[in-house]
C-alpha cells in the first residue's frame, strides 16, 4: 500500500469537524493528522466522556478516513515559553489561559500534554506532534550578549519540563513529535541536537518532519533526515519560498502572511524550494513508512482549491519507490 496521506486540521478549525471529513474524503485524502483544537478533538472530554471516541471513530469511518497521529501545537507551545504574553491568551483555551500568571499557564498547558497522550492512546493513536516552546528562543539574536549558562538553563528548563511529561508518554506507549520550528528549544540542525542531548534521546520524543522552515534557513532537509532518521516519527508536508532580493529580510520584517516584502512566505505545495523528491527518495533510504501529512499554510490561495492540488503533488512523489536495500546495508562491512 503506498504511504497514506493525511490533511493536518490545525488550519482548518473553524469549520465543524464533520465538515472536514466530508472534504477531506471527497478530495481523496488517506485520513486526517487531527488538531486539539476547535471541535476537532477535545482532551478534555476524550478522557471524560466515554462517549466522546466512538463517536470521533463513527466520523471518521463514516468518511472512509483514518488518524494516525493528533496535533497539540497549541498548547505545547505554552509549556516552556518565556515571556507568557497576549500571543499565548490568543492560541491557549481559557482553562488553560486561566488568569494568565505565567507559570500557571505552563503547569496547566504540561497537564494538558499529559492528558492528550492519555486521550491518543484511548483513541488507538502512537503519535502526538506539537511544540515545546522554549525560555530562550527570545535570546536568539545574542545581543544583549548572551551567557552561555543562560543558554545552559534554557535546555536545562526544557528537560525539567518535558520529562515528566514524556514519562507518561512512556506509560501510555505513545510518542511524541516535535515540530523543529523557529520559537521552538529545537529551531535547526544544531539546537535539535543539543534538545536530544538534553533529555539523554529517550525513545518517547522524536522529531515531525516539516522541511518548510528549513530552507529558509538555509538548512539541508535532506542530510537533516539521514542524520536523524532514527528520530523521524512524523512527517508534514509544507512549501515555503525564499524571496531574498537586497530588500526582503530572511527574518520576515513583522509582515504579515503573503506581504512581497516579506523574504520567506508559505505557498502552495510544490511551488516553491523544498526540494521534495530528494526528501522523498531519502525517506525511502531510512525506511520511513508512516503517514505524510499535508500542512495547507498559504495565505495567498483559496484553501479549497490549494488542499487538493497538494495532495495531487504528495501523490506523485509517493509513488517513488523505496530502494531494494537500505544505505546501511549497502555500505556494510559484509557488502
Amino acid at each position: 500500500m503506498p504511504r497514506p496521506i493525511t490533511l493536518f486540521t490545525g488550519q482548518w478549525a473553524d469549520m465543524p469537524f464533520e465538515e472536514v471529513c466530508r472534504l477531506a474524503s471527497k478530495w481523496g485524502y488517506d485520513g486526517l493528522e487531527i488538531a486539539c483544537w476547535g471541535d476537532h478533538f477535545e482532551v478534555g472530554k476524550a478522557l471524560a466522556d466515554e462517549e466522546y471516541i466512538p463517536r470521533r471513530r463513527a466520523l471518521l469511518e463514516k468518511y472512509n478516513l483514518r488518524c494516525w497521529a493528533l496535533s497539540c501545537h497549541l498548547t505545547g507551545q505554552a509549556v516552556c515559553d518565556h515571556p507568557i504574553d497576549e500571543r499565548h491568551k490568543g492560541i491557549l483555551p481559557a482553562r488553560i489561559w486561566g488568569d494568565g500568571e505565567p507559570e500557571g499557564v505552563r503547569q496547566r498547558a504540561a497537564q494538558e500534554i499529559k492528558d492528550t497522550a492519555r486521550a491518543a492512546a484511548a483513541f488507538g493513536v502512537k503519535t502526538v506532534i506539537g511544540f515545546t516552546g522554549s525560555s530562550i528562543w527570545h535570546t536568539v539574536a545574542m545581543f544583549p550578549p548572551v551567557p552561555p549558562e543562560m543558554i545552559e538553563r534554557g535546555y536545562q528548563d526544557f528537560a525539567d519540563r518535558w520529562n515528566p511529561i514524556l514519562d507518561v508518554f512512556d506509560e501510555v506507549g505513545v510518542r511524541f513529535a516535535h515540530e523543529v520550528h523557529p520559537s521552538e528549544i529545537a529551531y535547526d540542525y544544531w539546537t535539535t541536537v543539543r534538545t536530544l542531548e538534553a533529555i539523554g534521546h529517550r525513545e518517547a520524543f522524536g522529531l515531525n518532519f516539516d522541511p518548510s522552515h528549513f530552507v529558509w534557513q538555509d538548512l539541508d532537509p535532506v542530510g537533516f533526515l539521514w542524520d536523524f532518521k532514527d528520530r523521524i516519527y512524523h512527517v508534514d508536508c509544507k512549501e515555503s519560498v525564499k524571496r531574498f532580493n537586497g530588500r526582503n529580510g530572511r527574518l520576515g520584517s513583522h509582515l504579515p502572511w503573503a506581504d512581497p516584502r516579506r523574504g520567506w512566505d508559505f505557498v502552495s505545495t510544490g511551488h516553491g524550494d523544498v526540494p521534495w523528491e530528494a526528501c522523498f527518495r531519502m525517506l525511502n533510504s531510512i525506511g520511513y513508512g508512516g503517514p505524510v501529512s499535508v500542512e495547507w499554510e498559504d495565505a495567498g490561495m483559496d484553501r479549497l482549491v490549494g488542499a487538493p492540488d497538494a495532495l495531487r503533488f504528495i501523490r506523485t512523489l509517493t509513488a517513488i519507490e523505496p530502494p531494494e536495500r537500505s544505505f546501511d546495508s549497502a555500505f556494510s562491512s559484509d557488502n
